[in-house]
């Protein structure tokens, strides 16, 4: 199975590397390590991890406080949001609505 990124999770996802990549170059790498290996799990198993909210799925990234939140569609995975898990909930709800 295939995945994408909404483009505002894309956005996400390069922003939180660039930031952990400016504290030490080898974090920003780990970041990137982490979320691919979270990627890598939903395309495995997209139905093992536990439902969200109606229709969009929660995937946690290991050593570090993100998740990937997405969306099992007929023919791919959409990842609707890289997000931080102490920040805003609840900001990426309008993406579900947006499917690309």
């Amino acid at each position: 199975m295939n995945y994408a990124f909404h483009p505002e999770a894309l956005t996400e996802f390069e922003q939180a590397t660039r930031y952990f990549s400016d504290i030490q170059s080898a974090l920003g790498l780990r970041f990137v390590a982490s979320v691919e290996s979270a990627i890598g799990r939903i395309l495995e198993s997209p139905a093992a991890f536990r439902p969200f909210e109606p229709g969009v799925r929660r995937c946690l990234t290991h050593i570090f406080p993100y998740a990937l939140l997405y969306s099992v569609e007929s023919d791919h995975i959409l990842i609707l949001a890289v997000m931080h898990c102490r920040r805003e909930p609840g900001y990426w709800r309008i993406r579900a609505q947006q499917k690309i």
